[in-house]
């Protein structure tokens, strides 16, 4: 493609940023702080696709931009190549979720039981106008204390269904070292890339996009018609070994969540279950159970174009795709003037039409 710089100036440039700023309003920190308390659901959407845990950062990033989601996004992923590695966090295993929903469409009762959570699925969807009216505040209502607590953990479903033989045991492996576990932040993705980069690369996808293929294949484009079998929203203890001394010590609780899909046993499965999974920062029930679901179809012999794993991992990818489309609005004046003297060409050697004339010069770019 043919590119051109658009005139102006910086002047014109500089002007612009103001009336964007001028036109979303002043961003300060108590805006910040109350976008991190009151939207934590948007915050980590931000968090994830930004593959940065950091809920102020995140906040930052959506009052910077306007609450764009992409710009958001790309202004955390940016500040995150500025900043080191100094530690790699150990592994987290399910069983040491400390687990505030957990629930299974497959199973009604699950080892454990089912736990609700915070949740409006079982809420009336109306939207509360009254709250716009000054007087009407809603404050926060008291919660009937129990008199035992949940407990704190609880055990995966898919070990219930290994013990039950209707699920295959998972595979002997040797420990590894977290530093040497594929990273798609840092390798280059190729096809068939290894499970790690996958996963990574479903947990800071785009939800929309993940939530399109999803519903692509649950509606009949894809080979599978899965059933929820475990999803969970948790807190997940943050542990690093200490540079020096090498103790394990906790860096703090990050929200996490978590889907897994299973589909009807068939032969070619030896007559068990299949198992899809998705996994990521913060609370984002959606983007889990459509990732779980695409995981699995990227497993199938013959899936679906639309949902091969080159197709899903390069077309979820926020900051890459984002940035292609709204790459289009830079000057194009080179590759579209070069498609009119075509045109034109063709018009008057075929239909006798007006001689060609050369292309408008573009004009200068004022804010």
């Amino acid at each position: 493609m043919g590119y051109v710089a658009a005139k102006g100036g910086e002047e014109a440039i500089q002007q612009a940023e103001k009336l964007f700023h001028a036109l979303n309003g002043k961003v300060t920190r108590e805006f910040v702080e109350s976008i991190r308390e009151n939207m934590p659901y948007l915050v980590d959407r931000v968090m994830a696709e930004g593959s940065v845990y950091a809920p102020e950062l995140a906040a930052l990033a959506l009052a910077q931009s306007g609450g764009d989601l992409y710009e958001a996004v790309l202004l955390l992923r940016a500040y995150r190549t500025t900043q080191p590695r100094i530690a790699y966090a150990e592994p987290v295993s399910q069983e040491q979720l400390l687990t505030v929903r957990r629930i299974s469409a497959a199973f009604k009762d699950i080892p454990g039981g089912q736990i609700l959570g915070p949740t409006l699925d079982y809420s009336h969807h109306i939207l509360n106008v009254g709250l716009l009216d000054e007087t009407n505040v809603s404050g926060e209502e008291e919660m009937d204390i129990a008199e035992e607590p949940a407990p704190r953990t609880y055990p995966p479903v898919t070990d219930w269904q290994r013990d039950q033989g209707l699920m295959a045991e998972l595979p002997a492996q040797d420990p590894v070292e977290a530093a040497d576990i594929p990273d798609v932040t840092r390798d280059a993705v190729a096809f068939p890339g290894p499970r790690a980069h996958r996963l990574q690369a479903l947990a800071r996808a785009d939800t929309g996009g993940v939530l399109a293929l999803g519903y692509a294949s649950m509606r009949g484009y894809g080979l599978i018609h899965p059933t929820v079998n475990e999803l969970r929203l948790a807190y997940a203890e943050v542990e690093v070994k200490h540079p020096v001394t090498g103790a394990v010590f906790s860096a703090g609780r990050a929200r996490v969540s978590q889907a897994e899909v299973v589909t009807q046993f068939g032969a070619s499965s030896g007559h068990q279950f299949e198992l899809g999974f998705a996994a990521t920062m913060g609370w984002n029930e959606v983007k889990t159970i459509a990732g779980s679901m695409l995981d699995m179809e990227m497993n199938s012999a013959n899936a679906h174009p639309a949902h091969t794993e080159d197709f899903v991992l390069y077309h979820t990818e926020p900051v890459e795709s984002s940035g292609f489309c709204i790459h289009f609005k830079l000057p194009h004046y080179v590759t579209f003037a070069s498609h009119l003297d075509s045109l034109r060409k063709v018009i008057e050697t075929f239909y006798g039409g007006p001689k060609k004339q050369a292309a408008p010069q573009p004009e200068e770019v004022k804010s």
